[in-house]
């Protein structure tokens, strides 16, 4: 670790952005699991959980009063604080877009958005009611209007890379890839090396890169706690991360060793066996109150 750069490791529990609650216990684990940090300072930003009634949709988009709360307390943390290097734990995967944006006021034309997701998160208000296939989008300055407008230093289309992306279906938000001309690797293009990430890194002289690994760019055979490994789960409906963890190690050790790391977001854990199990047990009555 560079002990002369601060460190902020944000908490953000965000569930409205994908319209799951499990993303709770998610991030809960997920916060257990990471390895310690003694040096650096860690905030949860506060959220709404009181998901005991449907969310409503506001302008187009599910929650959006509750998003719009929450991105606001988010940037009034890192005002505050000024880390230069952010870990974000989420939630789902709009948890980046105020992070990745204070980032790019930060550390200016130089900075590289690296997104690892087996999907785009570009669409419009036009195919999707929810933020988190949304937020590249609005860091673009695409996306959802009222979302896309907070974002205060917009990122360049030659600035981000999508890692691992599974483009074979062609749909609309997928075409948005090439519409917005953002620079993708599939997974077979990252299996045995990182070249494609590291040329681009190289080609647009990006010092600087923030980092989103939603885990679902992850193949279901190799990291179970993903929204695609959920049990007696029928039809997907999208596409499937075909990545491994040790592929993703390998990539972001290679970024690393040419261009320094500031953020990184995990994002949309979801540890099925645990979830299930503590559900079940809370149906027993030894524990209960």
């Amino acid at each position: 670790m560079d002990h002369n750069k601060k460190t902020l490791r944000l908490v953000l529990p965000q569930w409205q952005g994908g319209n799951n609650p499990n993303y709770i216990f998610g991030f809960q684990l997920l916060v257990h699991i990471a390895p310690p940090d003694g040096d650096a300072e860690t905030i949860q930003v506060p959220v709404n959980q009181d998901y005991s009634k449907d969310l409503i949709v506001e302008n187009g988009i599910e929650g959006e009063s509750a998003l719009l709360t929450q991105m606001d307390e988010t940037y009034d943390i890192l005002e505050r604080k000024n880390p230069d290097k952010v870990i974000v734990f989420g939630g789902d995967c709009a948890v980046s877009q105020v992070p990745f944006d204070y980032l790019n006021g930060k550390y200016g034309k130089n900075m590289g958005i690296l997104w690892l997701d087996a999907h785009p998160d570009v669409a419009t208000m036009k195919d999707s009611t929810r933020l988190h296939e949304m937020v590249l989008g609005n860091l673009i300055g695409k996306g959802a209007p009222q979302f896309a407008e907070k974002v205060r230093n917009p990122v360049k289309s030659e600035n981000v890379m999508l890692a691992g992306l599974i483009y074979g279906e062609l749909r609309e938000r997928d075409q948005m890839v090439n519409t917005m001309k953002l620079r993708y690797a599939q997974p077979a293009e990252l299996l045995d090396n990182s070249i494609p990430v590291l040329d681009w890194i190289k080609e647009n002289h990006i010092q600087h890169i923030a980092v989103h690994f939603d885990l679902d760019v992850l193949s279901p055979n190799d990291f179970r706690s993903i929204y695609p490994a959920e049990p007696y789960l029928e039809g997907f409906g999208a596409a499937i991360g075909e990545m491994t963890l040790a592929q993703v190690v390998r990539l972001l050790n290679d970024v690393s060793g040419v261009s320094k790391i500031v953020g990184l977001t995990i994002a949309e854990h979801l540890p099925w066996d645990a979830i299930r199990l503590r559900n079940a047990l809370s149906q027993i009555s030894i524990f209960g109150n």
